[in-house]
């Protein structure tokens, strides 16, 4: 496995009950990459980022992390590697304010736990990391905010820095933009080029301005299976793609 690439996958395979939700994926991300994975609705890319991450076991094929074979890692073993998911769904705690919420991710990473025993004191030495995260991510004025007050962007956002906190080596976003206004779009995709500069970044996505604008290589998926791959260039002008994809998206 070359050093540059951080993750490959090779015939990765799912199965269910008789289905073929993925068949024969051969991924290849490399390291310090934004790569994303498109395709229409049903195509297999939440199956592929289940099968990463563990949520899934693959029927069959490999998957590999800095070279190691990791397929048949629990979810937790996965995550201490340095792979870290966000969801469709923003998952914040919404009694609890943006700090407090940075601050539950942080504790792990940096050997504190949370007892409800504890005093406020001992928990202060993560209000500094916390704050460089929330500025990091353009929240530190929403600090005290409880998080379910949030816009539904800013949600987001707090789930990446939630995400960061954690020190990813290779950060899998899926899809980040869904269900935001043009405004709250642009921000994430700032934000996604800027945490880029440390690590990589997989991710799914349906905007195709944002695929466009930030991604270094494109996966499309058809019906579980790679239908192509590479630079948007090349992946736009492929007439497959545009027949299975890139025309839907531009008449949506």
């Amino acid at each position: 496995m070359p050093q540059d690439i951080i993750l490959e996958t090779q015939g990765l395979t799912k199965e269910f009950r008789g289905f073929v939700a993925v068949r024969n994926v051969a991924l290849r991300v490399r390291r310090g990459s934004i790569h994303a994975l498109i395709g229409p609705n049903g195509a297999g890319k939440t199956t592929v980022f289940n099968l990463l991450t563990k949520f899934h076991t693959p029927t069959e094929g490999k998957i590999l992390f800095n070279g190691a074979d990791i397929t048949q890692e629990k979810p937790a073993q996965t995550a201490r590697r340095g792979i870290v998911r966000s969801f469709q769904i923003s998952a914040v705690f919404p009694q609890l304010t943006v700090l407090e919420n940075v601050k539950i991710a942080l504790q792990r990473k940096l050997g504190v736990e949370y007892h409800f025993w504890q005093s406020i004191a001992a928990m202060r030495k993560l209000d500094a990391p916390a704050m460089a995260l929330l500025e990091q991510v353009g929240l530190a004025r929403f600090a005290a905010l409880l998080a379910g007050d949030l816009p539904y962007g800013r949600k987001r956002t707090l789930e990446i820095a939630t995400t960061l906190a954690l020190d990813p080596e290779l950060l899998l976003l899926d899809e980040p933009t869904q269900g935001m206004g043009h405004e709250d779009v642009d921000r994430i995709k700032q934000l996604i080029k800027q945490v880029s500069a440390q690590r990589t970044v997989l991710m799914v996505e349906h905007n195709m301005k944002v695929v466009a604008d930030i991604s270094d290589t494109i996966t499309v998926l058809q019906r579980g299976e790679v239908l192509a791959e590479g630079p948007y260039a090349e992946v736009s002008a492929n007439p497959a793609v545009r027949e299975a994809y890139m025309g839907v998206e531009e008449d949506a």
